[in-house]
């Protein structure tokens, strides 16, 4: 690890408001912040809804809905320590008494947040994951742990640059018939409405980068129904033709496609 990479962890550890645990502190034998039914009380000494940032990387877009809107608390959620230190350290600045950070992986929310805790969810610009659906953060396999902390009728909002995870959230959400409230694949060319204006008030860093390169980019939000037996959709979905990292060059599949072409 780099001499900056390691400031950088043990300065997350002397910030107010940043909790860490992964899979692997729990193999160890670390012990788990006790934080479940406790963070209203124990971490921002108020009543307001709890809203979560899945995949929050360096945090910037977590800070930005704490600042604008006070009356709901903010918790950002990535494994990458270092990336998020970035946010942490700007809400230490700040002092923003309504934003917080965990560091531990996404499966594990059921261990941090008691049922029904949880009143929102984001999901900004996460890997689409086209090999794996379990992977993805939409997948019935992490609606199963959302619903374990979220309340009946809950919001999740997905803002997405990419063709395949869009779809397939879509054909998700239909085939378990959840309530969608929004819908569009192309959101900055869409009439506004009070959800589509919340998701255009603020942009990630990668976003901007996306829309710099001339990408549209999706937004769904549904409300979360408590269901006892959810099923994947079986569709083909046609593959993102660019990277799920680095996202702006092209797959290797399409430039040999390309190349044939030529």
């Amino acid at each position: 690890m780099s001499k900056n990479k390691q400031k950088k962890f043990q300065e997350m550890k002397e910030f107010a408001r940043v909790y860490q645990c992964s899979f692997r502190d729990m193999q160890t034998g670390a012990q788990i912040p006790k934080l479940a039914g406790r963070w209203n009380v124990d971490v921002f000494a108020n009543d307001h809804p709890i809203v979560l940032e899945l995949g929050c990387g360096h945090g910037d877009y977590t800070v930005g809905l704490a600042r604008r809107d006070t009356s709901h608390n903010f918790i950002g959620i990535d494994i990458k320590g270092a990336r998020m230190w970035a946010g942490a350290k700007q809400a230490e600045i700040e002092q923003l008494t309504n934003v917080a950070f965990l560091r531990t992986q996404i499966e594990m929310l059921p261990h941090f947040f008691a049922p029904g805790e949880v009143d929102e969810i984001w999901i900004t610009f996460p890997d689409p994951q086209m090999k794996k659906a379990t992977k993805r953060l939409t997948s019935t396999f992490f609606m199963q742990r959302y619903q374990t902390v979220m309340r009946q009728g809950g919001l999740i909002h997905l803002k997405t640059d990419s063709p395949f995870l869009y779809t397939y959230t879509r054909a998700m959400l239909q085939e378990n018939n959840y309530p969608v409230l929004a819908d569009t694949d192309h959101l900055y060319a869409t009439p506004d409405s009070p959800l589509l204006t919340q998701a255009k008030a603020l942009q990630t860093h990668y976003e901007k980068q996306w829309i710099e390169r001339g990408m549209t980019i999706k937004y769904l939000c549904w409300q979360l129904q408590h269901k006892d037996d959810l099923h994947e959709p079986d569709i083909e979905i046609e593959k993102d033709t660019y990277r799920s990292y680095g996202r702006d060059y092209q797959s290797k599949s399409a430039e040999h496609k390309a190349e044939k072409l030529t």
